[in-house]
Formats: structure tokens, C-alpha cells, sequence
């Protein structure tokens, strides 16, 4: 793991390492200062691949979306020290995402494949992972610049809650949901008007703060979705860097669409 970094004004903490996910979603309730954050460096990432490298083995190095953070670029100038050893993958996706496609990159490892052929096979299946979220405040959004005031203050009032995807890298908005309710049924119609869930393959939901009842009661009203296909639905608490941007109370699914091939 290569950590990114998550700032408090003066205060840096290494995400993962120096703060817990627990003691971040604290800090980001009560905290007067909009935390910022902060790319993986080359040097962090030298230091990881350089360990990796003594053993005499090769690495496959998956970062979050290049679209979305510098985190990509840092990865490809640490690799130029390591000239035939290191390949570095831009996920195109974020978190829970980049989790899934790091999960089947494992699977591929464990068939016994080179590391070009697992490279291939990550490039190629990249494309059909979707994530759907549910952002319940629209409150970071605004204090992070992303959103108006007035459009946050008119969202708030008329209880607006964001769908939004990430694809290609990409954020989209695919509309706005009256309530969590609706809001879960607008997750369900997302999913489905992907082509479905390709349950052959990892599937993995995660909420932000501390408290996951909103996602208990998506898993809920959605269970027609997975019953029978999955023993149960796979979770997560998200960390810091995406918790900073949506805040707590939001969910998330991230799935490999169906596909006819």
C-alpha cells in the first residue's frame, strides 16, 4: 500500500497510517478547518517498489484514477527507476473501485500468469467496473468548493441527496433523489440499467462516517438484487481522501457490469 495524505490545516496524517478512519470522521464532524488532500509522492512510492524489487520479484502497481489525482503520474516516475520491473495501471476508478479490480489482479497472480498477461487482463476489465453512491449531505461538497452555496442550500432544504457515478475515471452526476429512499431506488435502476451485476466476479458496497445505517437499509430494500447470488453483500467504512469530498452518510456499490462476452 502506498498512502495518500489527508491535512487538518498545519496537521498532516498519513490516511490509513497515522489517523484512523474512526478518529478522521471525528475530526471532520467537529473540526471548524475543511480538511485538504494530498497525492502519493514518487519517493513513497520508490520506497515500496524498491523493497519489492530486492526480493526479486516484479510489480504491478494499481492506482486511482489519473482523472482524478496525481497519484498516477507519481506512480510512472517512481517505475522509471525500476527500468522492466514495475508496471503501473490506472484504474480508472476510486476506492471501493480500485479495491475490486486490485482483488481480481490477486485472483490472476494466484492462476499463475506472467505479470504482462495479468497487466493485459487488469487493462482489459477496467472498463466494466461501475460504481453508484449516494451522497446524503450536500454540506463537503459546498465547503470543498465543488458545489454552490445557493445550490447546496437549495438541495438541503428541498432534502436533495446527489446519485453519482464514477466511470472512465470520470465523476457524473445522474441526478438528484428526494429522500434516501428514492435515493436507494434511483442505486437499484443505476445497476440495473448497467446490464446488472456480474456476480462471477468481486463485488464490495461502502458507506462513510460512523454510523452505517443508511447502508443496511440500501442492502435492504435492494436484496432482490443479490439473493441467491452472493452469500452477502461485502462492505467497507471508506477512508479519509473521499471522505473529505461526500462527507459522512454516504454509500456506494462497486461491481463489474454483465457483459457478452
Amino acid at each position: 500500500m502506498v498512502h495518500l495524505t489527508v491535512n487538518f490545516g498545519e496537521e498532516e496524517f498519513i490516511d490509513g497510517v497515522t489517523i484512523t478512519r474512526d478518529e478522521f470522521y471525528a475530526k471532520l464532524i467537529e473540526s471548524d478547518v475543511m480538511p485538504t488532500t494530498s497525492q502519493a509522492s514518487p519517493e513513497a512510492f520508490e520506497n515500496v517498489f524498491g523493497k519489492i524489487a530486492e526480493n526479486g520479484d516484479e510489480v504491478i502497481a494499481i492506482t486511482v484514477a489519473s482523472k482524478l489525482s496525481g497519484t498516477y503520474q507519481s506512480a510512472c516516475i517512481a517505475a522509471s527507476e525500476f527500468p522492466g520491473k514495475v508496471r503501473v495501471i490506472d484504474s480508472k476508478t476510486v476506492a471501493i473501485g480500485t479495491a475490486i479490480l486490485a482483488e481480481y489482479a490477486l485472483s490472476l497472480v494466484e492462476s499463475g500468469l506472467s505479470a504482462d498477461e495479468i497487466t493485459a487482463k487488469i487493462e482489459e476489465k477496467r472498463g466494466d467496473i461501475r460504481i453508484v453512491a449516494l451522497i446524503d449531505t450536500l454540506e463537503y461538497l459546498k465547503k470543498g468548493g465543488r458545489l454552490s452555496k445557493t445550490a447546496a442550500f437549495a438541495g438541503t432544504l428541498l432534502n436533495l441527496k446527489p446519485v453519482v457515478s464514477v466511470e472512465d475515471g470520470e465523476i457524473s452526476v445522474l441526478g438528484k433523489a428526494r429522500g434516501s429512499k428514492q435515493g436507494n431506488n434511483f442505486l437499484v435502476k443505476e445497476i440495473e440499467k448497467d446490464g446488472g451485476v456480474d456476480f462471477s466476479m468481486p463485488v464490495l458496497s461502502g458507506y462513510t462516517g460512523h454510523d452505517k445505517y443508511m447502508l443496511e437499509k440500501y442492502v435492504e430494500d435492494s436484496r432482490f438484487l443479490w439473493e441467491g447470488n452472493v452469500e452477502t453483500l461485502r462492505e467497507t467504512c471508506i477512508g479519509s481522501v473521499i471522505g473529505t469530498h461526500v462527507g459522512p452518510g454516504a454509500i456506494a456499490v462497486a461491481f463489474f457490469r454483465q457483459t457478452t462476452k
